[in-house]
């Protein structure tokens, strides 16, 4: 069987690795935190990818509900198709939408599911969940029909920590967070991005970005997705090293800004620093 590891294009901590193949081994859903940007989604299509199954994707909102992974029945479309005489509307099965969870029951071959972001939805998601995760089944009322996984798929659940998971949800899952990469890990996703990338604009960007990401009081720390936006308009650019290195000795507003601040709280803490600066330069 294989096994997921780390890639050229994706830099998996060990513990990682090992996470994900301890879920697979158990047959429970990966439940992965940490913060936005760290590359949780993108897990999902690596570990597709790896493993050499079809990705299945499900994408939460706050409006989503949890039956709507499994089916739903559009009895709008069916009394529209009674008035007007058409004969579908004698099978009610005609009728019955089939959500992400039911595609991946019955693919033929094992398949990857990615229910993104669950913390996104009502608290009661995870916990209308629980049985149909943990048997691979449910029923469908309309039809009088069950629907088995024929081959259990590899469930990646993913949230962002912006509300706890209800217990029960807990633990039924194999728990990983990943932590933001240190400079070493962050370097080695550099380079696996832009390998031609000058080294010493990935040096002093680097040195920047963490820098940024230290600032007490930011409302929204930049993370790996933003760093490599900053670093492309950089690239693009082709700023030179120094524009960089002059802003080293004080933390002041980096250039481009904008791919690294995403709200005006953290732009304007960013000028008052630079404010701050000049005046006691």
């Amino acid at each position: 069987m294989s096994q997921f590891k780390s890639t050229d294009r994706y830099i998996a901590s060990r513990d990682l690795e090992v996470a994900v193949n301890a879920a697979v081994t158990l047959q429970r859903p990966l439940l992965v935190k940490g913060e936005p940007g760290t590359g949780k989604t993108v897990l999902a299509h690596e570990i597709a990818k790896a493993l050499g199954h079809p990705l299945i994707e499900w994408h939460v909102k706050s409006t989503t509900k949890a039956q709507q992974g499994l089916y739903e029945y559009d009895a709008v479309s069916r009394l529209r198709d009674g008035q007007l005489g058409d004969a579908r509307v004698h099978d009610i099965s005609n009728y019955i939408v089939r959500g992400k969870l039911w595609d991946a029951f019955e693919s033929d071959e094992q398949v990857v599911v990615l229910i993104d972001e669950i913390d996104k939805a009502d608290i009661e998601f995870p916990n209308d969940l629980l049985l149909e995760l943990d048997r691979m089944q449910f029923f469908v009322y309309e039809t009088r029909r069950t629907v088995v996984a024929k081959k259990r798929p590899i469930v990646l659940i993913t949230s962002n920590n912006e509300k706890e998971l209800p217990d029960a949800f807990l633990r039924r899952c194999f728990f990983h967070y990943i932590r933001f990469p240190d400079r070493e890990t962050m370097e080695k996703i550099v380079q696996s991005h832009y390998p031609n990338i000058k080294e010493e604009l990935a040096r002093d960007a680097l040195t920047v970005f963490f820098k940024v990401r230290d600032v007490p009081g930011l409302k929204k720390k930049p993370a790996t997705s933003e760093l490599l936006d900053w670093l492309k308009l950089l690239m693009f650019e082709d700023l030179s090293p120094e524009v960089l290195r002059a802003r080293e000795p004080h933390v002041v507003i980096p250039p481009l800004h904008g791919a690294l601040l995403k709200n005006e709280q953290d732009v304007h803490l960013f000028e008052r620093i630079a404010f701050l600066n000049r005046r006691g330069a």
